[in-house]
């Protein structure tokens, strides 16, 4: 598996105002058959961006032009619901590097880390200030530091910080997935099976 490195990024930001949004209108179950990562993107949001006949519904977000970039933006426990890896897979695909909300689900925070995907914890305070960023501007601009463990809103200099498990920051760094990551401590495991013979 292939995830490229997390650097420090400035960008613009998708709001999805809907708080308790789970994995089943993430990606619906439907689209489950492949079991490749790839294709995802595709049907992310999929029974909110298209109508019955398959048109675009102009008023969600992710189909409102005004809006674009590498950061989704959520209300309150997203990535609730089942337990589905593909959820963190189209929002990926999709082209999202991170997530931000107030609240995550367990199962989806760990299957986003996982697949290189950053879900960013803020406050609920935070999170508004983010949501009446964006509808005041909706190109405005937000800068994601994983080495400072930071969020910031660029037009007011407004930061808030977020917890990171120290490995799993490691991994984004680096663009290691779990295999990856003993790949690269080869010579220690070597060594350390060495000692012990």
């Amino acid at each position: 598996m292939s995830i490229p490195k997390f650097v420090t990024f400035t960008s613009g930001a998708v709001p999805v105002e809907v708080e308790n949004i789970d994995t089943d209108q993430i990606i619906p179950a439907r689209f489950l058959k492949a079991t490749e990562r790839k294709g995802f993107g595709d049907n992310l949001f999929r029974d909110w961006r298209y109508d019955a006949s398959g048109a675009k519904i102009a008023s969600f977000p992710l189909n409102d032009a005004r809006y674009g970039g590498q950061i989704l933006v959520a209300g309150r426990n997203f990535g609730c619901g089942s337990s589905r890896e593909h959820a963190a897979w189209a929002i990926a695909d999709y082209g999202f590097r991170v997530v931000v909300s107030s609240f995550f689900a367990d199962i989806f925070r760990n299957n986003a880390l996982n697949n290189g995907l950053l879900p960013i914890r803020v406050s609920e305070e935070f999170l508004k200030a983010v949501f009446d960023e964006i509808r005041h501007d909706p190109k405005a601009q937000f800068t994601v530091d994983l080495d400072n463990q930071t969020l910031t809103v660029v037009s007011s200099g407004r930061s808030e910080g977020f917890e990171i498990d120290a490995y799993k920051k490691r991994c984004l760094q680096n663009g290691y997935d779990d295999v990856d990551y003993l790949h690269s401590i080869a010579d220690r495991i070597a060594a350390f099976e060495a000692a012990r013979k």
